[in-house]
C-alpha cells in the first residue's frame, strides 16, 4: 500500500538508533535502506528523533538520552524541532502517516522485493532507465523520470499519453514486446535499471548474467498497482512523488464513495465491461477492471466468471445477462455504433436504451491498471449515476491530475481524439 515505503524507512531509522547495528537492513515490498553510511552521518539530535519514534519515550527520557551525546541545553533547543517529525514517524509505524509528511531520501544501495518475489539490490541511484511495459513507462513519466528513459516498449507511437506529456520518448530505441522482447537490444543500451512486466520473467536471468539490474512489476489489481508505485519510487529515489501519486487516488476516491453512498448495492446497475479485441470478451471479478465497476457503484454483469483474464462468451450468454450498461475498453477495435447496430443484440436493455459507451481514449486507457485509473471509476460513475456524480467532477480531477503529474492540460472537449 502507499504507506509501506515510509514505514520501511522509519524502521531503518529505529535500527540505527536502538541497535547501532549498521549491518541490519530491512527488506520489504517497498524497499530496504542500507544503514552503514546513514549511521555514520546521523547526528545525535536525529538519533534522538528516531529513538522517540521507536519507543515513544517521554520528553524527560528523550532529554536523558540526549545527554549521553550532547548537553542538556542543546537537547532542549532541538526538542521543538524534533517533536513533530518524531511523532510523524510514530504515526507512520502505526499506518497513519499524513499525506503531507515528506518521505526520507533513499540511501543506496537499497534493496526492494519486486512483484515476482525477487530481492533486487540497486547499488546506486539509476541515471538511465529502460521500460518494457507501457504501464511502467507511464508510471516512470508520472514520477518525473522521462529524461532518464533510454529505451521503451514497442508501439510507443500509439500511446496518446506519450505524445501529450513526453513526446521525446516516442523515438527512443524499442526493446520489443512481452511476446517478442529484444534482449540484446535492451542490453546494448546499458541501462542502470530495467523495468519489465512479470510476464517477461524468463528473460531476467539472461539480463542478470550481463550484470543488468531488473525489477519485475505486475500491477494487476489495485493493491499491486500501489505496490508497484512504491517499489519504483524507492528504486529511483522518487518516494515523495510516489506518495503524492498514491495520495491523489485516495483524495478522489473518498468523495466519489461518499457521493455514491446512497446507492443500494442490491439495485446497482449491471455493467458489462468488454475487451479491446471483441465485444464477446468480458472482464470478470478477478480482473483489475472489476474494481473500477465497484468503485463506480455498479455491479459486474459477469460476476459468475472465474477467469483472471478476458473471458470469451457467446451471444446467448450476453443476452442472458442482459446488462443495464455495456462499456467498451478505451482502445476497443470496434465501435459503439457497431454494437448498437448488431442485429444479435437488439433485445438487450443496454442496446434498446442506448446505454452503450466507450472509455475515453484521447489521453490513456483509464480501464487498465495505470496510475490514473481512478479517473476511470469517476468517469464510469458519471455515466451510470449522472444524478449522483456529475461529469464535471471527473473532468476537474483529470485536469488536476495531468497538470500535476504529466505537465499538460487535457482537452476535455475531445476525449476520443486518439494520437495519430
Amino acid at each position: 500500500m502507499r504507506r509501506t515505503l515510509a514505514i520501511v524507512l522509519s524502521a531503518a531509522m529505529i535500527l540505527l538508533a536502538g541497535c547501532g547495528d549498521a549491518g541490519n537492513q530491512t527488506s520489504t515490498s517497498a524497499a530496504t535502506t542500507a544503514a552503514e553510511t546513514a549511521a555514520a552521518e546521523t547526528t545525535a539530535a536525529e538519533t534522538t528523533g528516531a529513538e522517540t519514534s521507536a519507543a515513544e519515550i517521554t520528553k524527560a527520557e528523550t532529554a536523558e538520552a540526549d545527554s549521553a551525546s550532547e548537553s542538556s541545553d542543546k537537547a532542549e533547543e532541538k526538542e521543538a524541532e524534533t517533536t513533530a517529525p518524531a511523532n510523524a514517524a510514530a504515526e507512520n509505524s502505526a499506518g497513519n502517516l499524513s499525506d503531507e509528511a515528506p518521505a526520507a531520501a533513499v540511501t543506496y544501495p537499497v534493496t526492494v522485493i519486486d512483484q515476482i518475489g525477487r530481492e533486487v539490490v540497486i547499488a546506486e541511484e539509476p541515471e538511465t532507465l529502460v521500460s518494457g511495459y507501457y504501464i511502467s513507462t507511464s508510471l516512470l513519466i508520472a514520477l518525473g523520470l522521462k529524461d532518464k528513459l533510454v529505451g521503451i516498449e514497442a508501439k510507443a507511437k500509439s500511446r496518446s499519453i506519450y505524445h501529450l506529456s513526453a513526446p521525446e520518448v516516442i523515438d527512443l530505441p524499442s526493446v520489443g514486446t512481452a511476446k517478442e522482447f529484444d534482449l540484446e537490444g535492451c542490453a546494448a543500451l546499458e541501462p542502470d535499471l530495467i523495468v519489465l512486466p512479470a510476464k517477461l520473467k524468463d528473460v531476467i536471468p539472461s539480463l542478470e548474467e550481463l550484470d543488468m539490474t531488473v525489477i519485475a512489476v505486475n500491477p494487476e489489481d489495485k493493491a499491486l498497482l500501489e505496490e508497484a508505485v512504491t517499489i519504483l519510487g524507492t528504486a529511483t529515489n522518487t518516494t515523495d512523488r510516489a506518495n503524492e501519486l498514491l495520495a491523489f487516488h485516495d483524495k478522489k476516491l473518498d468523495p466519489l464513495t461518499e457521493a455514491l453512498s446512497g446507492i443500494d448495492a442490491a439495485s446497482a446497475p449491471t455493467v458489462y465491461l468488454a475487451s479491446n479485441s471483441s465485444l464477446l470478451a468480458v472482464a470478470g471479478p478477478a480482473m483489475y477492471q472489476n474494481s473500477l465497476i465497484e468503485q463506480a457503484a455498479g455491479a459486474n454483469a459477469a460476476a459468475e466468471i472465474t477467469d483472471d483474464y478476458w473471458a470469451d462468451i457467446s451471444y446467448e450468454q450476453l443476452l442472458a445477462w442482459d446488462p443495464d450498461y455495456i462499456i467498451l475498453a478505451a482502445d476497443a477495435e470496434y465501435t459503439v455504433d457497431s454494437v448498437l447496430e448488431d442485429e444479435n443484440l437488439k433485445g438487450l436493455k443496454a442496446v434498446a436504451s442506448g446505454n452503450v459507451y466507450q472509455f475515453p481514449n484521447a489521453i490513456e486507457s483509464w480501464d487498465s491498471p495505470v496510475p490514473s485509473s481512478i479517473l476511470g471509476s469517476m468517469w464510469l460513475a458519471s455515466v451510470i449515476h449522472p444524478d449522483n456524480y456529475p461529469a464535471d467532477n471527473w473532468k476537474q480531477a483529470a485536469t488536476e491530475y495531468y497538470e500535476t503529474f504529466y505537465g499538460f492540460t487535457p482537452d476535455m472537449e475531445n476525449l476520443y481524439s486518439a494520437a495519430e
